[in-house]
């Protein structure tokens, strides 16, 4: 007799986000199939579709998850610690951070995935008026906000690549910071 599904699920999009999120991390963004997905909720092949509608939907709604949770982390700090945070954040969350930096995996026009990157911005352009070239108007805010996270963003894609070397003496955090250092002196 072939194997009965339950197709009550509790939180069977937190359970599709959070397998997807694991597949991402263990064997990368391709590797990614609502069908698969399905398989490890334990319910029918059809239902993430219900919740995401297609294989772009979920890593959309990923996309929009980790925006959130870096607006969240970026709060309350000043421009410097941004960069920290933001560093932690990739460490911390590495499939929201790779799915996030690959626009084209996603509905870039979807509303909730447009006010979260919005809101994350927001805080990161905040953090601009602690620079005094932007304080002072000798600077443009866009280029000082594309500069700062240029800095933040390619730390934290060459540490997840494995690409800065290991220092016995320091965590990513600290390593940032000091790199952060040599330009506010």
């Amino acid at each position: 007799m072939p194997e009965e599904r339950s197709y009550h699920h509790g939180d069977l999009r937190r359970a599709v986000l959070d397998a997807a999120l694991d597949v991402i991390a263990t064997q990368g963004v391709a590797a990614v199939s609502l069908r698969d997905l399905a398989r490890r909720a334990g319910v029918s092949h059809a239902a993430p579709a219900h919740h995401f509608g297609d294989r772009t939907g979920l890593l959309t709604a990923i996309a929009t998850e980790g925006h959130g949770l870096l607006a969240d982390a970026l709060a309350g700090a000043d421009l410097r610690e941004m960069g920290v945070r933001y560093v932690r954040f990739a460490l911390d969350h590495p499939a929201h951070f790779e799915v996030m930096s690959r626009t084209d995996l996603q509905h870039r026009d979807d509303p909730d995935l447009v006010a979260a990157r919005d809101r994350a911005a927001a805080r990161l352009r905040a953090g601009l008026d602690d620079l005094p070239a932007v304080r002072h108007g000798d600077a443009d805010p866009e280029l000082a906000a594309l500069a700062a996270w240029s800095l933040a963003h390619g730390f934290a894609a060459l540490h997840l690549a494995g690409r800065v070397p290991e220092r016995p003496d320091h965590d990513p955090e600290e390593i940032f910071r000091a790199l952060t250092g040599f330009l506010f002196r």
